[in-house]
């Protein structure tokens, strides 16, 4: 797995067994996952309570989807913007900055007074999103020993997944048993939580001197970035097209109780988790293999998820089966984008999440508005599937330049 480069590798020493940043690594890398955790449970835990916001803001179901495109587009703008000006501020600080900001936008979210206010905060809440995962990741490489370092940007990666399994799950009951205020105040809670776990064990490391503004933004002028950003945004919005209307479809469509939507969500994390595990194993056959193949077979699923939601429960497998395969796609276009990000891989790791919220955005928007027009709550896995086709189209044009030039 290529990482980011590393205050080691520009020849800082590194740290022993005996360094204050070795001696509480654990307690650093648990930290930084805190973080990623109450990312995770509030990017996806509104899509399990469109419902209730819908009603607590006097709207409809899919003008409350705007929400998730406003904290979508949030990360996008805050991806590019933060790491272009934060790329030499020493990284606890900025870590702290970014972890402030997420409470501010989450406790705004949680006192919203109508439609367009809870759209603003979110859209704030999403702004450090990218950003605190491509700096937390460059911290958790620092600090781990030689030939470590890509196992502890995977465990904080893995505060996402289990965000996913634990934290949406839970912050959807309590929304619906509480109110749906009572999620973001709990999402903020973490967020100062996370705050406070920084402070105590991640020690303050120094900005990378040779890094600017300039240097970042040349990842830019390359194809294959584009083309894998593109990829993302595009083929990543057939699932955001399905989970984020996963509430009312299986309520009104699968006709199950409103208490079964956890136990959907639960399957989407558990389906997060295997398919991040499953990512890595592939990626040592395959990178892009790995990426045309979770491109085609997430199309086959959401064709088929759309095939027996009417059954009710006979979905739950194919909602795991969505997110496994989602994650599968997720992880081998992190690589790719690290991979031709070249030295911009601050901006390379931030910018994976500001195109996987364009498609979450995307597919947020695209489902709301088939449902809009009366097509059906079964309406958004159609539109994933043509997603997920257009993804695989862009993938194979990569693949087929990369190829191009490698034999030139």
């Amino acid at each position: 797995m290529s990482m980011p480069a590393t205050d080691q590798q520009r020849g800082a020493p590194a740290p022993d067994a005996t360094s204050p940043h070795a001696a509480h690594f654990g307690l650093a890398v648990l930290a930084l996952a805190m973080g990623g955790f109450a990312i995770g449970t509030t990017e996806f835990v509104t899509m399990g309570l469109l419902p209730q916001i819908a009603d607590g803001v006097d709207v409809s179901i899919p003008t409350s989807g705007h929400v998730i495109s406003a904290y979508a587009l949030g990360v996008v703008v805050g991806a590019p913007l933060l790491a272009f000006f934060g790329a030499r501020l020493p990284r606890r600080a900025l870590l702290l900055a970014l972890m402030v900001a997420f409470a501010i936008g989450n406790g705004l979210s949680a006192v919203a007074a109508n439609y367009e206010l809870l759209t603003a905060a979110r859209f704030l809440s999403g702004l450090p999103h990218g950003a605190y995962f491509g700096v937390a990741s460059l911290v958790a490489a620092n600090l781990a020993a030689p030939g470590r370092k890509g196992r502890a940007v995977a465990l904080v990666m893995l505060g996402l997944s289990i965000a996913n399994v634990i934290g949406v799950p839970a912050a959807t009951w309590m929304g619906q048993n509480l109110g749906w205020r009572s999620a973001y105040v709990a999402v903020a809670v973490l967020g100062l939580v996370t705050v406070a776990m920084i402070m105590a064990y991640v020690p303050a490391l120094p900005a990378d001197p040779e890094a600017t503004g300039r240097r970042e933004l040349a990842a830019f002028s390359r194809v294959q970035v584009w083309l894998t950003l593109l990829a993302g945004a595009v083929g990543f919005g057939g699932m955001f097209a399905v989970y984020s209307y996963i509430s009312p479809t299986i309520t009104e469509v699968g006709e199950l109780r409103e208490s079964a939507v956890p136990v959907f969500l639960l399957m989407f994390g558990l389906g997060m988790t295997f398919g991040t595990w499953l990512a890595g194993e592939l990626a040592d056959w395959s990178v892009f293999g790995s990426l045309l193949g979770s491109a085609l077979g997430m199309g086959v699923v959401l064709l088929l998820f759309a095939a027996v939601t009417p059954y009710g429960w006979w979905a739950l497998p194919f909602a795991f089966a969505i997110s496994a395969i989602s994650s599968v796609l997720v992880v081998n276009l992190q690589l790719r984008l690290m991979e031709v990000a070249g030295d911009a891989q601050t901006l390379g790791a931030a910018m994976n999440h500001a195109s996987l919220n364009v498609a979450n955005a995307l597919g947020a928007w695209l489902g709301g508005l088939v449902i809009a027009a009366g097509w059906g709550y079964q309406s958004p896995a159609y539109v994933g599937v043509a997603l997920s086709v257009a993804g695989f189209l862009v993938l194979l044009l990569a693949f087929k330049l990369s190829r191009t030039r490698a034999r030139a």
